[in-house]
This record gives C-alpha cells, structure tokens and sequence, in this order.
C-alpha cells in the first residue's frame, strides 16, 4: 500500500493516531518532509531549545539566545527543498561548493555563518556547535517519522535533499565559527604585544643607562648583559606575534617601500651573525645590479630568519651561506645549510604558522622562537610579490630560495605607511638610539 492510499484508508476508516503519539504535528495526515518542517517548525525549535540549554553555554542563555538562527536555519532549508536540483548541483553541494545557487540557498548559508559567530560569541565550543546539529537532524526526523502511517519512496529523497541542507549549513556554521575564533585570537595576540612593547623598551634602556654607570664592575656587567640578551629574545616574539596577528587581520604584510641596496642589506646581516656566532663559518656571495624598490625593514628580516634558521637546524661543523643575484627584474635571494634534510612529509607545510622542525631531539628551542619565522618570511615575500620555495636532499644540503621583483608592482601598495600601525601603533617613551649601518664592502666574503 503506498503512502497516498494508506491516507485514504486511514480518512475512511476514521483510524485514530497510534496511542502515544505527539499531538505537536499540525496535520493528522502524513506530508513531504519540507512540508513538515515549514508547518511544525515551533515542536522542532524547542527540542532545538532544549538540547541547546543542556549544554554548558546555554545553561545561563535566555530562550531567544538559545534558538539563536534556528529558525531561520529551518525555513531557508526546508524551502531550499522545494527547488528543484540538476545531479550536478547535487554533487557541487556534496562537495562543499554550495547548493543548487537559488534565494533560498543563500539565505541558509547567511543563516548559518550567523548562527556560527553567534554560538561563538556565547561561549560554545566547535564540538557543542557540530552536536546542536546532530540533534536537530535526529529531532527532524524522528518528529517526522512519527507522523507518518508507513515508509514511502519519496522519503528517500526527502532524507537526502535534509541531510544536504544540513550539511551546507554545518559546514558554513563552522567555517564562521572558525574564522570568528581565529579572528580573537590574532587581536589578542596584536593588543598584547602591543602592551609589552613600551615596558620592555623601558627595561631595555633602563640597563643601557645603568651599564654606563658600571663600568669596572665585572658582576654588574654580567648581569646587564643577561638582560640585554634576554629582552631581544622578549621582543624577537613580540615583533613575530604582531606580525603573525597583523597578517591573520584580513590584510596582507604591511609594507614601506623605498630604494634599498639588497647588498648591503645582506652584508650587515651576515656580519651580525658572524658576530652573534664566532665558531660558524658564514659565506656571502653577491652578483649583478641588486638594487630594488623594498620594504628594508621587512627584507632584513626575512634574510635574519633564513639565516637564523640554518645557523639553527643546519650542521655545527657546516658553512651557511648567503648568495645574491640578479635575474632581470628579478632579484635571488638563497640560503644554503649543510647538514640533515628537511623530512619530505613536512615540506609542504614548512611555512605554516607554529611549525617547528628539529632534525636533532635533543636540540633545545632557541629562546625568541615559537615557529613563526618562515611563516612571517613567506608573508614578506608574497606581500612584495615574490615566491619563496626550499629544496633539501641529504646529499645537497637545505637551500631557501626568495624571488623578489625588483620594481614596486604598478598598482599602488595598498598599506603604504601603515607599517608602524600594524606594530603597534603608538611610539615609546622610552626609545632606544638606533644603531648605525656599517658600510658595504667586498661583494664576496668568508670566515
């Protein structure tokens, strides 16, 4: 018997719902499962409400808080049923690519990214979002199943077409959540190393100041030194955090371009690590005209942190070198390590935020470094235009490669002079004098 004719039987017979069942449903008769959804949407909110107070968040959150976009998640669903679907958008939505592109479609998606910063904002946590979906997909279809006499075929692609709607909006849900999360996370971490900027320049001079009045004394001068070196560490992850935030903010690196002299630029880079490592043997190697139009702050960290790292990871008793070239328009920047390769699995994600690598367990974290050095080198690059890549074999060694456009890209750099705002905004009180440049010298050098 199909489902129409058990209807008939059931009006001609006067068959009385089964003892027990809920006497929520609108229609004493069966329906198609969107049509069930748009005429009972109230008993499914509450289920809805419900199982969103049983959760720790929603403990102390008002009705209204706990239906949140519910029912907008419903209608926009349910409705999205009705229109009809090609076996292509069928697939595209399977794929996380959307739905069959109507009104109704898009309004779910709207729904669901609120209901995502919402829950977000309450306090809920990824896994009690997924599980509000969990429940509202069983609650759906066990209120509807109830109210139906017997199986029809067209449930199955009723179940189907639910279960998309669903999944879309999960998807979209937790797609916002992630990004509202994230988001926090990025300002935080911008207002705090905000903050610790000025004490920790006061501290820094405060030592300067004090180191010149204890000349002669051995201990205090120690001492001072401790200092000094522990508070670059201090601001090394400040000026790593702000710009990991800055860059998770909806913009890309922030830049002041000007002319810089690439060789020089990388001459003082390697003479300061000569000197911070007197046991390493550093090389340096620059050719063909490498002026350019750069961001010189910027450059000179990605060449300290290309060559922090494989003085870093690369083999104690191997040389690093540092070579400079011009390619056309183009200028090269390479940094090469002798020593253990890079494993192969962990190339394609070397330059992700907050990954470390350690060829050697027994390696110590260097103080100043969380894993966000070749991140914020292939943010530098990709906001000057350029590439970054690494190669690293057991026979040849570990080599980062930087391509940079010489020329500013013709449209203008949307940041201009916003340097400053992305680290930190307003200027110390306590400024420390800055450090002359040293001159540029021979074009290739060892020690």
């Amino acid at each position: 018997m199909t489902r129409t004719q058990a209807m008939a039987a059931r009006r001609n017979t006067g068959i009385s719902r089964p003892h027990g069942k809920s006497a929520l449903f609108s229609t004493e008769d069966s329906m198609r499962l969107r049509e069930f959804i748009l005429e009972n949407v109230q008993p499914i909110l509450s289920e809805w409400e419900a199982f969103a107070g049983s959760l720790a968040p929603g403990a102390k959150m008002t009705k209204l808080a706990l239906r949140d976009d519910a029912e907008s998640i419903l209608l926009a669903a349910a409705r999205d049923m009705q229109v009809g679907q090609s076996g292509v958008q069928q697939t595209s939505k399977s794929q996380g690519h959307g739905g069959a592109g109507g009104a109704e479609s898009e309004r779910l998606d709207d729904a669901s990214a609120l209901h995502g910063v919402g829950r977000a904002g309450s306090g809920f946590d990824i896994l009690e979002v997924v599980s509000e979906y969990r429940a509202l997909r069983a609650s759906v279809l066990r209120l509807w199943r109830e109210s139906l006499p017997q199986p029809d075929i067209d449930d199955i692609d009723d179940i189907t077409r639910f279960n998309e709607s669903m999944d879309q909006s999960l998807a979209t849900a937790v797609g916002s959540y992630s990004r509202r999360v994230d988001q926090s996370r990025r300002m935080f971490l911008a207002v705090l190393s905000h903050d610790l900027r000025n004490p920790l320049t006061c501290i820094r001079m405060a030592a300067l100041v004090i180191s010149r009045s204890a000349e002669g004394n051995a201990k205090a001068s120690r001492l001072l030194s401790q200092i000094e070196t522990n508070a670059d560490a201090i601001r090394r992850l400040i000026d790593d955090l702000i710009d990991f935030a800055s860059t998770g903010l909806g913009s890309a690196m922030p830049l002041t371009r000007g002319p810089v002299d690439l060789e020089r630029l990388g001459r003082e880079v390697v003479d300061a690590s000569r000197t911070a490592h007197p046991g390493r043997t550093l090389r340096f190697h620059a050719d063909g005209d490498l002026a350019g139009h750069w961001d010189a702050g910027r450059l000179r960290q990605v060449v300290s942190n290309l060559v922090g790292n494989a003085l870093q990871h690369g083999s104690e008793t191997g040389a690093v070198g540092l070579s400079l070239a011009s390619e056309g328009a183009t200028a090269v920047l390479a940094v090469h390590n002798e020593g253990a390769p890079i494993p192969s699995e962990l190339l394609a994600t070397i330059f992700d935020p907050l990954v470390r690598y350690a060829p050697d367990a027994a390696v110590r974290r260097v103080p100043g470094s969380v894993g966000l050095g070749l991140y914020i080198v292939r943010e530098i690059v990709v906001a000057h235009g350029g590439t970054v890549d690494v190669v690293s074999t057991a026979q040849e060694g570990t080599t980062f490669t930087a391509r940079l456009p010489r020329a500013q890209p013709a449209e203008d750099d949307k940041h201009g002079d916003t340097k400053a705002a992305a680290s930190g905004g307003a200027a110390s009180n306590c400024a420390l004098p800055t450090p002359g440049r040293s001159g540029a010298g021979k074009r290739s050098a060892e020690r």
